[in-house]
């Protein structure tokens, strides 16, 4: 499921993640390595609530809280079924601790969360974010969101996620204290390195063209839903007007009017059985939602490795030009043409002992950008590592649940057409019976 309208946070990842302060993420944990915290602890999103309260102006507003259950799974297995701990949580607290995910772990597809406002609406569904059918599939999408996260092998094991499920108190100042807000890449540095990047990754430039592929043909596979839908309606609705006729007709028929009522019954009961139908494919369309939500999130592992080797790259020109600066001044021959070539014409050359600081000082300077080459060049590597683990994870949860997703709508499909087909063999029995 989705994030859309998040707070105005650039969250493409954390470029001044420092070696260790990315060995205390990996270290950060609440399991084991290579446990997932799903198999610690059951996770639910229980219900949904409307509060009204004073906002960040003083301004009344009514706003929607969910309440997060969770309970240890050793006591399910030992028999025992304790009262779940629990606490409630808004919308915009998921959307902090996904920012928050986004930022510490660059490397992973961070799983998206339920629209903020519902999107490929029929005529018939409301796009208001109070209505208690779109608030009861947010719960949902909630509950999934967390569930994907708990069941990630590195993210499940992160101590603020677990503080998020755990602590209803104070757990906003804790996030805020990790100072990720001040981590993260404005959108228009990676959008810089996006233009600028010399040698990206010839995987990673297709996955990222992937995501925008994957993108486009979910939001026209949902728009045809979406139309499809709204058809659909007004055929099972226009049933009920045979129910009506056959109503009518029974009225004034002896021998036949209680076959024809009978009929008009069936014909009611079809018209009716559409709602139904309709919010069953609304559950479908939230998966497939979910997955159009996630083309971001392989995006934005796409947009950080660019950024990742950009700055490689921008680090092995400056040591190329600090050494170009160096042999130039050791021989006293200008290669290119420069200011100071041209300074050196009019003023005079510099004297021997200006000319022997500049070089020391250049030495460090060389030595300094070597090792900076060497720590940009492991953590683009480690980068490509780690993310490219986690995006053949991704793939193959994808497959795995689009597929299931696509089946489970045409089996509903079939099934909602063989209920037609029985509606209309329930009338010609009534029919026969005239």
């Amino acid at each position: 499921m989705a994030d859309s309208g998040s707070e105005e946070i650039a969250v493409i990842g954390n470029t001044d993640l420092t070696p260790s302060e990315s060995e205390n993420n990996l270290k950060n944990t609440m399991v084991e390595k290579g446990t997932s915290l799903l198999k610690k602890m059951e996770i639910s999103v229980a219900e949904a609530e409307k509060r009204t309260g004073k906002n960040a102006v003083n301004m009344q507003e009514t706003y929607t809280v969910y309440l997060i259950e969770t309970r240890p799974v050793d006591a399910a297995s030992e028999g025992t079924n304790p009262v779940p701990d629990s606490l409630w949580r808004r919308y915009s607290e998921f959307e902090l601790l996904r920012n928050y995910l986004l930022v510490a772990y660059p490397f992973v597809v961070v799983p998206p969360l339920p629209e903020k406002r519902a999107e490929f609406v029929w005529h018939k569904l409301t796009a208001d974010n109070m209505d208690p059918d779109f608030v009861e599939r947010r719960r949902v999408g909630l509950e999934n969101f967390l569930l994907r996260v708990a069941s990630h092998p590195v993210l499940s094991t992160d101590k603020i996620f677990y503080s998020f499920l755990t602590e209803e108190n104070g757990w906003k100042e804790t996030v805020f204290e990790t100072g990720f807000q001040a981590k993260a890449d404005s959108r228009l540095k990676a959008l810089n390195a996006t233009f600028r990047v010399k040698n990206p990754d010839k995987r990673f430039a297709e996955m990222k063209h992937y995501g925008d592929e994957l993108q486009s043909v979910i939001s026209q596979l949902l728009r045809v839903r979406a139309r499809a839908a709204d058809r659909l309606y007004g055929v099972y609705k226009v049933h009920g007007n045979y129910g009506r006729v056959f109503s009518e007709w029974s009225a004034i028929e002896k021998e036949m009017g209680d076959g024809l009522q009978s009929a008009g019954h069936h014909m009611d009961a079809y018209a009716a059985s559409v709602d139904d139908i309709l919010e069953e494919e609304e559950h479908y369309a939230d998966q497939l939602k979910e997955y159009l939500f996630y083309a971001d999130a392989v995006r934005a592992v796409c947009r950080k490795h660019e950024l990742t080797q950009f700055e490689l790259e921008m680090a092995a020109q400056d040591l190329i030009s600090k050494k170009q600066q160096r042999e130039e001044l050791a021989t006293g021959t200008v290669r290119t043409f420069s200011l100071k070539g041209m300074t050196s014409k009019l003023f005079g050359q510099e004297t021997p002992e200006q000319r022997e600081a500049k070089l020391k000082m250049l030495e460090t300077q060389i030595e300094e950008g070597e090792e900076l080459v060497k720590e940009r060049k492991t953590e683009c590597n480690e980068y490509v590592k780690s993310a490219w683990v986690d995006i053949e994870r991704f793939k193959e949860q994808k497959d795995h649940d689009l597929r299931e997703a696509l089946i489970s709508y045409a089996i509903m499909q079939i099934s909602m057409c063989k209920k037609g087909i029985q509606v209309w063999n329930n009338a010609k029995e009534c029919f026969s019976k005239m």
